[in-house]
């Protein structure tokens, strides 16, 4: 946290703090690292504190330089402005879509004339931006630098501006662009944000970080196989890593094997089974079962056959609680048309769920 004690006298205002970050729309998923420091901003939010996500549907047509050694490539437009809408609705796995703030840059990066860009542009010196590692290497080996890249840390601080952040969280990666946010921001009169950094989950090569454009990630939403598959890959040498940041301070096995089965285990559980668990959506994939003979069909028998009921009088009080929905709505009768339930998906209770076909 820079500087020391600023995030003591923010909280000291007496106000839900704005706490920024910025999610880059080049490709639709979010990763597991990413969504580590979802899970930080997550906790700002219990805390009652407003999480502004900031897409940056207009920088991307740029491209964070931070850590590349070339230019990023640029994607058409209609292809960033899908990316960012499902990227946004991803981190609601996350966090609580009533408490956050959806903002795109294009909002107001899109309306600064050629004026105010060279305003911003005096805000920071080339000396200054040549301090940064990447851009340093790059000038020393006489390699290309646009001066579009140039202006992405300041286009990334003025971000900070228009939402008057008090709080901009990123990895350790982005230290010079959030930084840079404080600068600009004071520059413009305002109080500067204060800077939160987390470390970078290493991807599945174990040695770069955990990103889209490098292809190396796990990505929340891929089906569980893939997740398992995926974590069982990572070279020993990121178990430790891996765990401290996406399981905690549990402890795990000792035999590198076993550890990594438990990690995978623990990693599907949090992205598929909290989906049945906790948000009450079908799993992606589900049992079928064949309807038997009849017209009306019996609910509770059904229910005692194929969705674990124990008995009867069990499959009846479930009911009785509203416990059964078909097609997710309750119902509360014991004899149903069997018209109602062919192709219908039957939930029973939070986590069981079956699909009944015709006979």
């Amino acid at each position: 946290m820079l500087p020391e004690g600023e995030l003591e006298r923010k909280l000291k205002l007496g106000r839900p703090l704005r706490v920024k970050l910025g999610i880059d729309p080049t490709a639709p998923d979010i990763h597991l690292g990413f969504a580590f420091v979802l899970d930080r901003l997550a906790e700002f939010q219990r805390a009652g504190h407003t999480i502004v996500l900031i897409v940056g549907d207009y920088t991307a047509r740029i491209g964070d330089p931070s850590g590349r050694s070339d230019e990023r490539p640029v994607l058409p437009d209609e292809v960033l402005d899908a990316n960012a809408k499902e990227f946004a609705e991803q981190a609601f796995r996350v966090l609580d879509r009533e408490q956050t703030e959806i903002r795109f840059n294009g909002e107001w990066l899109g309306k600064l004339s050629y004026a105010e860009v060279v305003r911003l542009a005096r805000t920071i010196t080339v000396a200054r931006i040549l301090e940064r590692d990447d851009f340093a290497k790059r000038f020393a080996a006489h390699e290309p630098i646009s001066i579009s890249e140039l202006l992405y840390p300041l286009m990334q601080a003025y971000d900070s501006v228009a939402i008057e952040a008090d709080i901009e969280i990123g990895g350790t990666d982005q230290l010079y662009n959030l930084l840079a946010g404080r600068d600009v921001m004071q520059d413009y009169g305002l109080d500067p944000q204060l800077v939160m950094t987390y470390p970078l989950l290493v991807g599945l090569d174990g040695e770069e970080k955990m990103s889209k454009s490098r292809g190396n990630y796990i990505g929340i939403n891929e089906p569980p196989e893939e997740m398992f598959g995926k974590t069982m890959s990572i070279p020993d040498e990121a178990l430790p890593q891996w765990w401290e940041l996406l399981v905690g301070g549990d402890k795990h096995p000792d035999d590198p094997m076993q550890w990594k089965l438990e990690l995978a285990r623990r990693i599907v559980a949090r992205w598929h089974f909290t989906r049945v668990v906790r948000e009450h959506q079908a799993p992606d994939e589900v049992p079928e079962a064949a309807l038997p003979e009849g017209d009306p069909i019996h609910l509770p028998a059904l229910l005692v056959e194929h969705a674990a009921a124990g008995s009867n009088s069990e499959a009846r009080r479930l009911i009785a609680q509203g416990g059964v929905k078909v097609n997710a709505e309750p119902v509360t009768e014991l004899d149903l048309p069997r018209e109602r339930l062919e192709g219908a998906l039957v939930q029973a209770g939070k986590r069981r769920f079956i699909r009944f076909r015709g006979a």
